[in-house]
């Protein structure tokens, strides 16, 4: 064979941070070391993988063509390595979730994931659906799970659950007393929403088709806690994921308001590589997954 498993990683650690040195960072080896083994993978077969801009080291065509392949490799060859070694079959998972799953769906999962894998490993990764759907696209999530619907070439998106949005307010608002609002109550609120990139924010813009460039926005907040204490102190009403407002609702400090009129229904997405390698971690994750839906 012309090529070491550590070349690929090389090769692969370079494409993500487009650097040699922060390559050799994450891999924990000298930068000459680095530069050397990416020189020795380019010079065995007579090719160039990266255009060189300065400090900059950018993946060229036929860098970019080798990449999924490279990335599908060398999670085979990590698996083989748990097999080997006598670890659990499903090795490590890396999974990436957004931020309504990620805090009130994914940790149950995860648990159970642990519990039916007590050698296993799986590392949760909770952002908002642009991000998470950048990292999976670059190799360095697993697999995600998303509430916004993402377009591109390099994902495989699948439907995993279906779920709605619900507006709500404080219960000393005095919209809670009225329970059902009409597009002037939409118009006449202050909002406290997610912000734009969030699968949250997607729907809640489709849904307001039409009200959107009049509604009154106070505040765009990244998390769905600090929105809901927002809300509770009566800064304003927001639209979160019903799956986030549960538990509240059941304590009465926030109220549901319906808006029959506008669709707030979702789903929410399983997304992977088109090209990643399926190890046995990932579709036991995706497994429980669906159990759980």
């Amino acid at each position: 064979m012309r090529y070491t498993l550590r070349q690929l990683e090389v090769f692969l650690a370079t494409a993500r941070h487009e650097n040699i040195t922060r390559a050799a960072e994450q891999l924990a080896m000298s930068q000459s070391a680095a530069s050397g083994s990416l020189r020795d993978l380019e010079s065995q077969f007579d090719v160039q993988l990266f255009d060189r801009l300065g400090k900059r080291l950018q993946l060229n065509e036929l860098g970019r063509l080798i990449r999924p392949r490279v990335a599908a490799l060398l999670d085979q060859a990590s698996d083989l390595e748990n097999a080997l070694a006598r670890h659990a079959e499903v090795g490590y998972v890396k999974v990436g979730a957004t931020l309504t799953i990620g805090n009130y769906l994914a940790v149950q999962i995860m648990a159970r994931f642990m519990a039916e894998n007590v050698d296993a490993n799986v590392s949760l990764e909770v952002a908002n659906t642009r991000t998470i759907g950048r990292k999976v696209a670059d190799f360095e999530l697993d697999v995600g799970l998303v509430e916004g619907e993402l377009q591109s070439q390099e994902l495989e998106v699948n439907p995993w659950r279906e779920d709605e949005l619900v507006v709500f307010c404080s219960a000393e608002h005095p919209l809670a007393k009225k329970g059902r609002l009409e597009d002037e109550d939409l118009l006449a609120a202050t909002w406290i929403l997610r912000e734009s990139g969030s699968g949250t924010r997607q729907t809640f813009d489709r849904a307001m088709h039409g009200l959107l460039p009049d509604l009154h926005i106070l505040l765009e907040l990244q998390h769905t806690e600090a929105i809901k204490r927002a809300v509770a102190t009566g800064m304003g009403i927001s639209c979160l994921s019903k799956v986030a407002l549960e538990d509240s609702f059941r304590q009465g400090y926030l109220v549901p308001l319906l808006v029959p009129q506008r669709d707030l229904s979702r789903r929410f997405y399983f997304i992977m590589h088109r090209q990643k390698y399926r190890s046995a971690g990932v579709e036991q994750w995706l497994k429980l997954c669906r159990e759980a839906s």
